[in-house]
């Protein structure tokens, strides 16, 4: 399974638990107080002021991370 730009950010967190330090570093936290943040990774990048280009740039690096845990 491809990570989209579509994906719930719990769902991404659960596939990818390192996603949630990779994202904390480029801006977007995806878990405050304990309790992670409802709606897409495009709606929470969007929200932090990022455009078409960071968001596939995240898409293509959390896809790595992914790949890379499956390996």
């Amino acid at each position: 399974m491809k990570i989209t730009k579509s994906i719930f950010i719990e769902d991404l967190v659960q596939i990818v638990p390192e996603a949630v330090s990779y994202l904390a570093t480029n801006g977007i936290r995806c878990i405050r107080c304990g309790e992670p943040i409802w709606g897409t990774l495009e709606e929470a990048a969007k929200e932090k002021g990022f455009g078409d280009t960071d968001i596939q740039r995240f898409l293509d690096d959390l896809n790595m991370l992914k790949d890379s845990m499956e390996s």
